[in-house]
């Protein structure tokens, strides 16, 4: 004998309580239930439906049960947030490239001394493991680091320091001439002991130059410590341009906001006309990315000859050239990223 609609409301009473609103027993041998649940995780609510159907379905004569849900589920929880902020770090920036020669250390570098030069408290994180090129370009390159005690006895690495800036590099841990050889767990391995065991003290601003591309690197700095954004550095030219909305959406797809696009190596000023530029690498084409993608064009940076001398020499072009257009238009993309962050 199938059962009544009041022998099913009685089965589920004790499971599932005023949350039961309503029970219909069709001629076909289906159960329609109605449930008023709260907003609860969609695990939860599946839980809940599969009892009762399972209740319900152990009864004589019933081929299936229907249930419909009042209250509308919620996303499962997000697992706790594991990244770990570095003592003493008011933000950290990361600045990357789609592809390497953009002049990405290059802008690295500088905006890390404009900011130091604005009064901030600056360090940079040299984290291109495989290329480091940020000491030959503050003048660091034959600095030494030292392992010192910290206030809880561990041992940490004290950054060097130039120009205001403190600065931590895998040139400092290998010969001149001696290449990197690491996978992907060694190389995320050092970038976090470059972040969580260093000397870095009190900080405004961290600057991160990034290795090229979208591979370990990124994915172990996003994963580590919460970031305030990253600055996408590119070349008008088109094929510069394609890794560089790479990059960016990388950045986006991992939750991590983009402050913004730099366009580096905008146009050329011969020395002996300053009068004169020329679109070398194409024109437009870093406002037309930062326009479709809907992030801000932070700044248009011309290639001098000023620019890469300074780098090559150590002494960074906003200090030793600080009225050329490249250091005015690098001082003005730092005071805009010191206005948003």
């Amino acid at each position: 004998m199938p059962p009544t609609v009041a022998d099913i409301t009685a089965h589920l009473q004790p499971l599932m309580g005023d949350r039961l609103q309503q029970v219909q027993l069709k001629d076909n041998g289906i159960v329609a239930l109605t449930l008023s649940l709260p907003a609860v995780p969609a695990t939860e609510r599946d839980r809940l439906i599969d009892r009762c159907k399972k209740t319900v379905l152990a009864l004589p004569e019933i081929r299936d049960v229907w249930v419909r849900v009042n209250a509308p589920a919620v996303a499962d929880p997000v697992p706790t947030d594991s990244r770990q902020p570095v003592p003493g770090v008011r933000h950290i920036i990361a600045v990357s490239s789609g592809k390497g020669g953009v002049g990405k250390s290059t802008v690295a570098v500088n905006l890390a001394v404009s900011l130091a030069d604005q009064g901030f408290q600056v360090g940079i994180l040299d984290a291109d493991i495989y290329g480091p090129n940020v000491p030959v370009m503050l003048g660091m390159d034959l600095a030494k680091v030292a392992v010192i005690k910290n206030e809880r006895g561990e041992d940490v690495v004290k950054p060097a320091f130039n120009y205001g800036v403190k600065m931590l590099s895998m040139a400092f841990l290998i010969e001149r001439d001696q290449p990197v050889t690491w996978r992907g767990p060694m190389l995320n391995g050092m970038i976090r002991q470059f972040l969580y065991q260093a000397a870095w003290g009190t900080l405004d601003y961290l600057i991160v130059d990034m290795p090229p591309g979208t591979g370990d690197a990124q994915l172990t700095l996003v994963q580590a410590v919460p970031l305030a954004g990253a600055i996408i550095v590119t070349t008008p030219q088109n094929v510069s341009l394609l890794d560089a909305r790479k990059g960016l959406k990388m950045f986006q797809n991992l939750g991590l906001p983009v402050l913004g696009i730099v366009e580096n190596m905008s146009y050329f000023i011969p020395p002996d006309r300053p009068d004169r530029q020329y679109d070398i690498f194409g024109s437009g084409g870093g406002s037309k990315t930062a326009l479709e993608l809907e992030v801000p064009l932070l700044g248009c940076i011309p290639l001098e000859i000023q620019l890469r001398e300074g780098g090559d020499r150590g002494v960074p072009i906003v200090l030793s050239h600080p009225t050329s257009a490249s250091a005015q238009a690098l001082r003005q993309i730092a005071q805009r990223i010191a206005h948003t962050v």
